[in-house]
C-alpha cells in the first residue's frame, strides 16, 4: 500500500500541475469556457452568475494558477493535510461542473486540458472521479508520506515562487498570444485544406437475417438481409477540421474563397465594443505599409460586429480599409487577440500577431 500511495501522490500532483499549465498557456480560451459555464448557470440557476462574466479572464488565471500551486504543494508535501482539503473542494467543484455538463448536455467540452486535449463531458466527469480516487488513497494513507520536502520558511518560499511563476505565465499569455497554439488556425495550417475531409467516409453496416446478425463493410446487394444499424469507421478523418469558416460582406455575399487566395493580411476585430483602441495608429500604419508591399499583400478587416456598430467604430479609430463579417466564435478561435493580425498565403497561416506585438511590413514579407 505504501508504493500505491506514493504513485497516487505523484499522479495527483503532476496532473494538477499539467492541467493548470495547459490552461495558463491560453487564459483567453479558458476565460471563454468559464463565460460559457456562467451563461449556462445564469439561465438555469439565476442571474447571480452573470456578475462573474466580466471577470472571466482574471478568474481563469487565478483558478489555473491555483491548480499549479496545489500540485506543487502536493509534490512538496507542504501542509499536506490542508492542501488535500483544498484539493477536495476543487475536485468536487469541477466534478459538479462536468457532471452537470454531461447529464444535461450543457457544455460539450469542459476545457479541463484547454485545447490540447479535448474531452467529452462524460470523459471529463470520469477523469474527475479518477482524481477523487487518487485523492482518497493519498488522504487516508498520509502516514506513508511523512517526509516533507519543504517546510517552514523554505516551503513558503517554494509556494510563493510557484505562485509567481504560474501567474506570470498566465499574465504574459494574456497580453500576447498562447505559447503553444492548439487551434485549427495555428501557424502552418492550411485553412482551405482543413475545410475538407481528409478522406471519404467509410461505413460498416449491421444487417440481420433469420435471427443472424452480420457486419458488412459494403451494403449487401442480397435483399434478404435487413438493415439494422450503420457506423462510420473513420469519424475523425471523414469530417472537416474546420466547419464554420465563412466570410461575407454587408449584403451577405460570400468572400471565403477570395480570403483564401493570394497574400492576405487579416485584421481580426472580434467585437468593436470590447476591442482595445490604443494601438490603432500602429495598426493602420501596418495595413498601409502592407498594401504597398512588393509581395502584393492585400490588407482586409474581419469583424463579428454589426455593420452599423463597426462603421461607427472604424470612424472613431480612423481605420480605413475593406471589411467583411464572420461568426464571433470563429474569430475567437482564429486568434486570441482583439484586435489581432493573421497573415495568409493562399489560405496557409504564415503568421499571427497580438496587438501588443504588431510587426513591421518587412517581417511579413520575410514570411511570404
Amino acid at each position: 500500500m505504501k508504493q500505491v500511495t506514493r504513485i497516487c501522490w505523484l499522479l495527483l500532483g503532476v496532473v494538477f500541475i499539467f492541467s493548470g499549465l495547459v490552461k495558463l498557456n491560453d487564459p483567453v480560451g479558458t476565460a471563454l469556457k468559464l463565460e460559457e459555464y456562467f451563461e449556462v448557470f445564469s439561465k438555469d440557476f439565476g442571474s447571480f452568475f452573470e456578475i462573474f462574466i466580466p471577470h472571466s479572464r482574471t478568474l481563469s488565471i487565478v483558478l489555473s494558477s491555483l491548480e499549479v500551486v496545489l500540485g506543487v504543494a502536493v509534490l512538496l508535501r507542504w501542509m499536506l493535510r490542508q492542501t488535500l482539503w483544498v484539493l477536495l473542494a476543487l475536485l468536487v467543484f469541477f466534478g459538479f461542473l462536468t457532471f452537470y455538463s454531461a447529464a444535461f448536455n450543457k457544455v460539450t467540452d469542459c476545457g479541463c486540458f484547454g485545447d490540447f486535449i479535448k474531452l467529452t463531458p462524460w470523459t471529463s466527469f470520469f477523469k474527475d472521479l479518477f482524481l477523487l480516487v487518487l485523492w482518497a488513497v493519498v488522504f487516508f494513507n498520509q502516514r506513508y508520506l511523512r517526509r516533507v520536502f519543504a517546510k517552514g520558511t523554505l516551503g513558503v518560499m517554494y509556494i510563493t515562487l510557484a505562485s509567481a511563476v504560474a501567474i506570470g505565465i498566465g499574465v504574459r499569455a494574456l497580453g500576447h498570444l498562447p505559447y503553444f497554439d492548439f487551434l485549427p488556425y495555428k501557424v502552418g495550417n492550411d485553412i482551405g485544406k482543413l475545410m475538407k475531409p481528409q478522406e471519404q467516409a467509410r461505413y460498416q453496416y449491421v444487417m440481420e437475417r433469420n435471427g443472424e446478425t452480420k457486419t458488412f463493410t459494403e451494403y449487401p446487394t442480397d435483399s434478404t438481409w435487413k438493415y439494422k444499424s450503420m457506423e462510420v469507421l473513420n469519424p475523425l478523418t471523414s469530417k472537416p477540421v474546420i466547419t464554420d469558416f465563412s466570410v461575407f460582406d454587408a449584403e451577405g455575399k460570400d468572400h471565403t474563397q477570395d480570403i483564401l487566395t493570394g497574400n492576405k493580411l487579416l485584421l481580426i476585430v472580434q467585437s468593436a465594443s470590447t476591442a482595445d483602441r490604443d494601438r490603432f495608429k500602429d495598426i493602420s500604419k501596418l495595413m498601409e505599409d502592407a498594401a504597398k508591399s512588393r509581395k502584393q499583400i492585400r490588407p482586409l478587416i474581419i469583424t463579428s460586429s454589426s455593420p452599423q456598430e463597426f462603421d461607427a467604430f472604424r470612424h472613431d479609430v480612423n481605420l480605413a480599409g475593406t471589411y467583411y463579417f464572420a461568426d464571433a466564435t470563429v474569430l475567437k478561435s482564429m486568434i486570441r487577440s482583439n484586435p489581432g493580425f493573421i497573415l495568409l498565403q493562399d489560405g496557409v497561416v504564415k503568421g499571427k500577431y497580438h496587438y501588443h506585438d504588431i510587426p513591421e511590413a518587412s517581417k511579413l514579407e520575410e514570411l511570404l
